[in-house]
């Protein structure tokens, strides 16, 4: 115990909650190794992830490397994103191809009496199309605006806390990807390669599109029914909205001075996530939820992991 020790002091939360993941993924692979194609090589590259991590912290406390301090301190997000791919080959084959859109679409006309996407639709126009696509594609760059104030203030014990309620909920996320499926009304309510003409933006909106789309393994330039199987199964919860929301309450509770940049793109990344056909509303409600889940639990599991582990964030809490 002692000699894991010595390798924690010099790790964070965030470093033993991914690592943690990491372990959990892997449980995964070898629960489902016969439905997953791809199950050993994942493993091996959460194994390899795992010793990274290990090895940079305790490289970069030990010998005082300032580049070694900034990729440890900043690598999370990265990190967080191949996450998110990996998910990618486990969740459809384990639920063997079969997706939940048909209950959330149902649940949605259950709540509103109309598909919220459908309805929305009236509103479009190629300006608001093109503001909401920007503020939907910002939301990875709103999460470094936070934590760089944070950490150009030398503020370390509130950016490492930052830091890891961020990773735990997009965790949390993963979770819900995990236990139901889908791939949103862009596909099943809509017809997904004709989105630039249904609702086209002005110069951005296009480009903005296809990075998305990229990110979620979605292919250029073929028909529906083809993205529909290529796509990331990762619509509920909507992460966008979730982590938006954890996003904007950790801004408003420190007071952060950006906050108010959080309240204005943040809200209209969330109305871009069902205006932009990427959500059924039903995921935005249960993001609410999960977002709830992510700020209750978020400081009483950090509180124990750099207790139980003695991380290094012991020094700036004391």
């Amino acid at each position: 115990m002692n000699s894991i020790r010595d390798l924690t002091r010099d790790m964070h939360a965030a470093d033993i909650l991914i690592i943690l993941f990491s372990c959990l993924l892997t449980i995964i692979n070898l629960v489902f190794a016969s439905r997953i194609p791809n199950w050993g090589l994942l493993i091996g590259i959460n194994v390899g992830a795992t010793i990274l991590i290990v090895a940079l912290a305790v490289t970069r406390h030990r010998t005082g490397s300032k580049f070694l301090g900034y990729i440890h301190d900043w690598y999370h997000g990265p990190l967080v994103f191949f996450t998110f791919k990996e998910l990618y080959y486990m969740i459809k084959p384990i639920h063997f191809g079969k997706d939940y859109d048909d209950w959330l679409i149902a649940a949605d006309h259950w709540l509103f009496g109309v598909h919220p996407t459908q309805w929305i639709y009236q509103f479009h126009h190629p300006v608001l199309t093109e503001l909401l696509q920007i503020a939907y594609t910002s939301f990875y760059f709103l999460f470094l605006i936070v934590g760089y104030e944070f950490y150009r203030k030398g503020q370390m014990d509130l950016f490492l806390y930052f830091m890891f309620t961020c990773i735990y909920g997009f965790f949390l996320s993963y979770l819900g990807y995990f236990i139901f499926p889908a791939i949103g009304p862009r596909f099943t309510l809509h017809d997904f390669s004709m989105i630039d003409t249904d609702l086209p933006g002005l110069w951005l909106t296009p480009l903005f599109r296809a990075f998305v789309n990229l990110g979620e393994s979605i292919p250029m330039g073929v028909p529906n029914a083809v993205s529909m199987a290529a796509s990331q199964r990762d619509v509920f919860p909507s992460g966008h909205t979730m982590m938006t929301l954890v996003l904007i309450y950790l801004a408003s509770h420190w007071k952060v001075r950006s906050r108010y940049v959080m309240y204005t793109v943040g809200t209209m990344l969330i109305i871009a996530t069902v205006y932009q056909r990427y959500h059924y509303v039903i995921d935005l409600v249960a993001g609410a939820v999960f977002m709830f889940i992510c700020v209750r639990t978020s400081w009483p599991l950090y509180r124990f992991l750099k207790i139980r582990f003695q991380t290094v964030e012991l020094k700036y809490y004391q």
